[in-house]
């Protein structure tokens, strides 16, 4: 998954390869591994959703082991879309109640909810149905309908709830997040549908108001309560709402996590973007008594090539969620190894000055290629962070950059700290390493690496040096 030994042996952010762009991640664990299912961008892609869907597992207990299962379904394997004109949204699967896995997934010029299905988690599915009244009409073209996107699916004995929706700007008559419940053949509607949580134009004197719906919605059930993740009107963050009923009385709680760090004020300003934001879809897991975030990175300077990261999170006795950073550590239990080399493209934080013209995450060639990623257009005063490490006996840092520059790199543990040390850095058509003897203090610490000069810089990997031989 990664070049370097040390990123080989933990668990990072983005999780999967640097060229895999999965995004819209459902995680759902079966059997003692945990599935990630999401759409599929194409690196340098033009619109959403290209590709048809792949997937990845590990093991519960090595977070840091993702095995590639393949593609597990082909856009052209729906009846509606022979031609493969239409692209495939954000999916989700459940264990129906005769043990088969159920993919549902929309596609991008209809509102209709399609089913395919599979004896095991990973694939290959098959088309089963789209999901349909008793009367036979499909399931969003009834007349009244609201329209349904991104479908979310949870099963509990005989009955699956079925939640979709969207709500754009200026779309007054979308309510919201709607939820329906499904027979046990996993595609006959038997309950009118409810709404769940409002959208903009209906959410006024509501928990809601301020983090309205937009789309995205994901439920799952922690004890007797159930936990609505969706993405807000703000589009970069992903919120949750909490009842004791799957059909109903949701109450707005928090924010998770934004993928551009929005509302965090741990380490800079609350209102400071620190990354590329864009829209968010994700869910919630427990992992051998862990809980989790999984959410998507934009990359690319482009809303469609997103990469699948989580977070660690940590449910309150009371059952809030505190919302979290965005770190390259993800999923490892602890922070990074403070030793050793690492690419660049694990970088969570992205920054500017004016938080605009802000450094990119990128690779080389075309979409498939097996090229590790990097961070490009760094120009002066732009900053690239990664957080957190373990730091012991760093005495000197190297770096691997390319392109027309002249300048320094300043080294800081925090994004406006004070410079530990300089590395200067010159013109290199070809990936070149530069070097300079620094201190880090022992301890947890952010690193940064922020541009001083002219040109623009590439930055393809740092290697930190220690006095002390790592464990």
């Amino acid at each position: 998954m990664c070049p370097t030994l040390n990123c080989r042996n933990q668990a990072v952010n983005p999780f999967l390869p640097s060229w895999e762009y999965i995004p819209d991640g459902e995680p759902h664990v079966f059997d003692g591994r945990i599935y990630i299912y999401g759409s599929h961008d194409k690196f340098n892609g033009y619109v959403f959703c290209m590709g048809d869907y792949v997937c990845y597992s590990a093991p519960v207990d090595n977070l840091a082991d993702w095995r590639y299962e393949g593609l597990i379904y082909e856009k052209t394997a729906d009846p509606l879309n022979r031609e493969g004109k239409m692209c495939l949204y954000a999916p989700d699967v459940t264990r129906g109640p005769d043990g088969r896995y159920y993919l549902y997934y929309a596609l991008d010029k209809v509102s209709v909810i399609s089913v395919a299905v599979c004896d095991s988690p990973a694939g290959k599915y098959e088309f089963h149905g789209h999901v349909s009244y008793s009367c036979g009409t499909r399931y969003g073209e009834r007349q009244g309908d609201q329209y349904v996107f991104d479908p979310a699916v949870i099963t509990e004995g005989e009955k699956t709830y079925l939640y979709t929706g969207f709500c754009g700007e200026g779309q007054t008559s979308h309510k919201g997040a709607m939820a329906t419940v499904l027979a046990p053949d996993m595609l006959t509607v038997t309950e009118e549908p409810v709404c769940v949580a409002p959208g903009r134009y209906f959410a006024h004197g509501t928990s809601f108001a301020g983090h309205e719906f937009f789309e995205a919605p994901s439920v799952r059930k922690r004890g007797d309560t159930y936990y609505l993740i969706y993405s807000s009107i703000a589009a970069n963050e992903l919120c949750y709402a909490t009842s004791k009923n799957p059909l109903g009385d949701f109450v707005y709680r928090g924010v998770i996590i934004s993928n551009c760090d929005m509302g965090i004020s741990t380490y800079k300003p609350a209102e400071k973007p620190m990354h590329q934001g864009g829209n968010n879809h994700g869910s919630i897991i427990e992992i051998n008594g862990q809980w989790y975030i999984f959410y998507h990175r934009h990359t690319n300077n482009t809303w469609f090539c997103r990469q699948a990261c989580a977070e660690r999170i940590e449910m309150q006795d009371d059952g809030t969620i505190l919302q979290v950073e965005m770190t390259s550590c993800g999923l490892n239990e602890t922070p990074l190894i403070g030793q050793g080399e690492y690419p660049a493209y694990l970088a969570c934080n992205l920054f500017s000055a004016d938080d605009s013209n802000r450094p990119k995450l990128t690779q080389d060639g075309k979409d498939g290629d097996e090229e590790i990623g990097y961070v490009t257009d760094i120009k002066d005063a732009c900053g690239v962070g990664f957080k957190y490490f373990d730091f012991k006996g760093i005495t000197k840092i190297k770096i691997k950059t390319r392109g027309y520059n002249n300048g320094v790199f300043e080294v800081k543990t925090s994004w406006n700290g004070i410079a530990l040390g300089c590395i200067p850095v010159k013109s290199t058509n070809l990936w070149e390493e530069f070097s300079a003897d620094i201190t880090i203090p022992d301890g947890i610490h952010a690193l940064y690496f922020v541009y001083k000069g002219t040109g623009t810089a590439t930055l393809g990997a740092f290697t930190l040096v220690s006095a002390t031989p790592s464990p």
